[in-house]
């Protein structure tokens, strides 16, 4: 399956204390020709100051559903600990449908103690918040077969994660994109683990899209050769320069054939 190299951004909700800065870096990055646009879904700042000011992922999702256009837009990624599953659907079916069939739903098992401690979820073990994940997945399709109206397409599932055991297993079973971190070697090596999840699975691994953080315009295509389709640069607030995704954009346009919304 060829698919057309995409850029995303994360716009990381994080030392923003007006969320003005957050909805003009949304005009500008649509305006750049991002063909995604992320936040995270974390309560509190990952880098910086670890009190500093913060968004909520949701409910900034709906707002960008209403103030975007073109461009896709979700979560990288959910933390599924710490949202009810069938909730988390129809949240997702309804910004689906606010934002006119642009939503990919991002989850992942979740890692950052402080959100769980301090929101009163229990943080528990690597384990056991994968085989949450791995109980909440198949709950969240079946929620969104049940929606009234139903989305408006199949709504994209990007996972993030590297496990070879559990998360990849589940990236076969039930990803349209994985979101994976690593040198390049990690990244190949992975590939063929996935490969074999998705031979047990009985799944084409080419239906799952190849997701990674933007390496730079010197690495760029050789992870293209690999296989990866989607870089996502990150930026944080409150300045939210755009810099090096304007730069991604250019190596897009001039290295690959026009981007294309949505998948492939």
């Amino acid at each position: 399956m060829t698919r057309p190299v995409r850029i995303g951004v994360q716009l990381q909700p994080q030392h923003a204390p007006d969320y003005g800065l957050i909805r003009d870096a949304v005009l500008r990055s649509e305006d750049a020709g991002v063909d995604i646009v992320f936040n995270w879904d974390h309560f509190y700042p990952l880098t910086g100051d670890p009190d500093g000011a913060h968004f909520e992922c949701w409910t900034m999702l709906g707002a960008w559903a209403e103030q975007t256009e073109r461009v896709e837009i979700g979560a990288l990624v959910t933390g599924g600990g710490y949202r009810n599953p069938d909730l988390l659907a129809d949240m997702a079916r309804t910004v689906d449908h606010i934002s006119g069939g642009r939503l990919i739903l991002g989850i992942g098992a979740g890692w950052f103690e402080k959100d769980y401690d301090q929101f009163g979820y229990d943080f528990g073990t690597p384990g056991s918040r994968l085989k949450l994940l791995g109980e909440y997945l198949p709950r969240i399709t079946g929620r969104l077969a049940k929606g009234n109206p139903p989305p408006t397409r199949n709504i994209p599932v990007l996972i993030g994660g590297g496990g070879e055991k559990k998360t990849l297993r589940l990236v076969a079973e039930y990803a349209d994109v994985w979101h994976s971190f690593g040198d390049r070697e990690t990244h190949l090596r992975k590939s063929d683990i996935l490969s074999d999840h998705c031979a047990d699975v009985g799944r084409n691994p080419t239906e799952v899209e190849h997701s990674v953080p933007w390496p730079g315009l010197e690495n760029a295509a050789d992870l293209v050769a690999d296989g990866v389709s989607l870089f996502t640069v990150g930026v944080s607030g409150p300045d939210y320069d755009l810099t090096t995704l304007v730069e991604a954009i250019g190596w897009r346009d001039d290295n690959t054939a026009p981007a294309l919304s949505g998948l492939a």
